[in-house]
């Protein structure tokens, strides 16, 4: 992948996995335990492209096709405005 973070310029960059979370036109899948190499100062995160569309597929198998999911969380949402007064 990277060999120097394109965010801070550190060169330290270490293999890890991640949770990440891909949205699309309002709606969100959560994916725990994706492959990543993240930035040992900054902890940006960098993902190879296969991946990512690993995640967008199982995106479209879900939303698009049913597909059933192993665990759904239910999370609030706020409008900022509405917290701010």
């Amino acid at each position: 992948m990277n060999k120097k973070c394109n965010f801070c310029g550190n060169a330290n960059l270490k293999k890890t996995t991640t949770q990440y979370t891909y949205p699309h036109n309002g709606k969100y899948l959560m994916v725990e335990n994706v492959p990543c190499e993240q930035c040992e100062y900054c902890r940006e995160q960098y993902f190879q492209a296969k991946v990512l569309k690993s995640i967008e597929n199982e995106f479209e198998q879900i939303y698009l096709y049913g597909k059933i999911v192993t665990t759904e969380i239910k999370i609030p949402i706020e409008k900022y405005r509405e917290i701010a007064q």
